[in-house]
């Protein structure tokens, strides 16, 4: 079943979902799979919202590493001593 991504959406594949997340691909499945992110796209290619991606690293419905809320504008630069 397809699922179309909102309009305005900035749509990522699983890789970049990743990246942006700071976690691995399997856990952006598992996101997915269990319900706290949404997955669009058709069969086979799977397509993730920046913007509900930051949401979740936010503290809105998870964290991203280190505490750091996502940001799909710039790298979190906070310091980690």
């Amino acid at each position: 079943m397809r699922r179309d991504a909102p309009r305005g959406a900035r749509m990522v594949p699983t890789e970049l979902a990743a990246l942006a997340a700071g976690v691995s691909e399997a856990t952006i499945r598992k996101w997915a799979s269990r319900g706290k992110l949404t997955r669009y796209g058709s069969p086979g290619r799977a397509q993730y919202d920046l913007d509900e991606l930051a949401q979740i690293a936010a503290g809105t419905g998870g964290s991203s590493p280190a505490g750091c809320p996502l940001t799909t504008d710039q790298a979190c630069d906070r310091d980690r001593d």
